[in-house]
């Protein structure tokens, strides 16, 4: 006879879904009440069940969320690793890319900005690329796009990240004025910038952009995509470097 502590995991899918059609019949209302108050007794007396169901699920769910992730990577991989519309920063041929979405008036973004610049100086291996992500207000738009049509000026990403640096590091809400301030100080001809921002290769830049997010579930900034990882939130240099580790060689620390 199965131990009670085996038996219940059954009677309580029966007595919280039902039994399937095919068996319903044989439980009566008085048998359907007994099964419902022997899982009631076990779970008072053994509420760990409950603790251990729920870590169940949720390594379940992370699992699933995971495989749904590196499909979407898999899927869009030639745009999110090698769009001709990126920065493209640090080693143009390193063994991990690392994926930045980001916005210029996003508060997280700028105190991640730091572990981004520690990575390019302290990884020579990796490929790092920027990706404008707007999605804060109209003045992130705006900033966005005079920052695409300073990559269309900058093909290296030199002064791209000089800029970069000086708007995404400034005080202040970001927008048109303050990005083209931030782009003259950089060394940028501004007269092109301006022409540049309103081309149809910006408004497709920021369009992939948003894209792409939107078909790896990102709502928010920053988010990374790191080998087949897809990472949301400012989680620090020690969190990036153990995802670049992952992607590189399986574990946490190479």
């Amino acid at each position: 006879m199965p131990s009670l502590r085996k038996l219940v995991p059954a009677l309580l899918a029966l007595a919280v879904f039902g039994a399937p059609a095919a068996s319903a019949q044989s439980f009566t209302d008085a048998q359907r009440g007994d099964i419902e108050m022997i899982v009631k007794n076990y779970l008072i007396a053994h509420p760990e069940v409950l603790e251990e169901a729920m870590s169940e699920l949720n390594k379940r769910q992370a699992t699933a969320e995971a495989e749904k992730h590196e499909a979407s990577i898999t899927q869009n991989a030639e745009a999110i690793f090698n769009s001709p519309r990126g920065v493209t920063l640090g080693n143009k041929d390193g063994d991990v890319t690392f994926v930045e979405f980001f916005d210029y008036n996003c508060g997280y973004c700028k105190r991640a900005m730091s572990d981004m610049l520690d990575l390019l100086k302290s990884d020579p291996k990796l490929k790092v690329v920027l990706k404008e992500f707007p999605v804060l207000s109209q003045g992130s738009v705006e900033a966005a796009q005079v920052a695409v049509a300073a990559r269309m000026q900058d093909p290296t990403g030199k002064k791209y990240l000089d800029f970069h640096q000086k708007l995404l590091g400034g005080r202040g809400q970001a927008d048109k004025a303050r990005a083209m301030a931030a782009a003259k100080d950089a060394g940028f001809d501004t007269a092109k910038l301006e022409k540049d921002m309103a081309s149809p290769e910006a408004k497709a830049t920021i369009e992939e952009n948003f894209k792409l997010a939107e078909a790896m579930g990102m709502n928010g900034t920053p988010s990374y995509v790191i080998g087949k990882q897809i990472v949301v939130g400012a989680v620090g240099l020690e969190g990036l470097k153990e995802k670049i580790s992952t992607a590189r060689c399986g574990k946490a620390t190479c």
